[in-house]
């Protein structure tokens, strides 16, 4: 199956200044993707370039198989047949409901529109606010009538920059579920620019994280998670901390003692870093424990609370812990580890790659 969305090697300057650096990625139909990364790593530039509103220097994308835009062509926004959702809805506030829908359908038959807006607002479940204004609607059905209007003239690609920042935490998660169930649903293809992760891992198939305007690593959200190939990813993703560590005969030596994994058989002796998340230590009250720690901190979190746990030699890791038994502050306790996942860097020094 050929790819339906490709950025092969794409390059973007603006006034003078490469914002993005030889970025590849590729979706397959119907897909969703995600690409994630601190404000200004270039995510959205990548956005406006696929939808046409920025020019590449360098490089091609592809809408199947056929090139859109590259340093010698770009064709325009209206033929590439894409929708976009902003963060900022966008809705006119003049029209209602129905009539912000149908803004991009006017050139099917009344009857056509009706029908495609009716389907839509039983999909979004909001059937019945045809009559509705915006200012008559909260964040999240406004989102959600944004949604519908973007997907009226069924485009080949769906385009969202940022689309639930503006939203609580609670309901962007739920609306992010949402989105994606109406984007399968309608069997369309989508890339979403964000900076939660939480946003990505509920909605994209396949996820990348940018940093100064490069792509560091692009897979599912499962293996950006378990696997980061790089110590910026692994500090993006997820929460968790980095370690120092050494690695001597095939056993890794550090604060946490002595670490077996399969993955350390074919190392050599030298200097690591390695990843440390939270579900990879585990608070014990065993009074006899080899390896013993101070809680330094605490966060409630509801069903759990996060603990910040001081080692001996005073670094620090996470661990996750019961909300009904809290862990005071200076308490000491006993912890172990259990890495499924052993994340090991080679240096400690956080290089872009080339």
């Amino acid at each position: 199956m050929s790819a339906f969305l490709k950025l092969d090697k794409v390059s973007i300057e603006l006034a003078g200044h490469r914002i993005v650096d030889d970025l590849s990625i590729a979706l397959e139909p119907g897909d969703i993707g995600c690409l994630m990364g601190p404000s200004g790593c270039g995510k959205t530039t990548v956005l406006r370039a696929i939808a046409g509103f920025n020019p590449v220097s360098g490089g091609a994308i592809s809408l199947q198989g056929s090139v859109v835009s590259s340093a010698s062509l770009s064709l325009p926004t209206e033929q590439r047949q894409v929708g976009m959702m902003f963060q900022d809805f966008s809705l006119f506030p003049h029209l209602n409901v129905a009539d912000n829908i149908r803004f991009g359908i006017e050139h099917l038959s009344a009857d056509a529109q009706e029908q495609r807006i009716k389907e839509l607002l039983q999909r979004i479940g909001l059937n019945g606010y045809q009559k509705r204004y915006p200012h008559e609607l909260s964040g999240g059905q406004q989102q959600r009538i944004a949604l519908a209007r973007a997907l009226a003239p069924k485009p080949q690609l769906m385009l969202l920059d940022e689309p639930f920042s503006s939203l609580d935490a609670e309901l962007r998660e739920l609306l992010a579920q949402d989105v994606r169930q109406l984007l399968k649903e309608e069997g369309i293809t989508a890339l979403l620019v964000t900076h939660d992760q939480q946003e990505a891992f509920a909605m994209a198939d396949k996820a990348g994280v940018m940093y100064a305007g490069q792509l560091l690593q692009w897979n599912t959200p499962y293996e950006l998670y378990h696997e980061p190939e790089h110590q910026l990813v692994a500090d993006f993703i997820g929460r968790g901390v980095l370690l120092q560590g050494r690695i001597r005969e095939h056993q890794l030596h550090c604060a946490l003692g002595v670490i077996d994994h399969e993955i350390l058989c074919d190392q050599d002796d030298h200097d690591v870093t390695f990843l440390v998340r939270p579900d990879d230590v585990l608070i014990t009250d065993k009074r006899d424990a080899e390896l013993t720690a101070i809680v330094a901190g605490r966060g409630f979190r509801g069903s759990h609370y996060l603990y910040t746990l001081e080692l001996p030699d005073t670094s620090q890791v996470l661990a996750v812990g019961p909300s009904h038994q809290p862990l005071q502050n200076g308490a000491q306790v006993g912890i172990e580890y259990d890495f499924d996942h052993l994340v090991v860097f080679d240096s400690d020094v956080c290089e872009l790659p080339d």
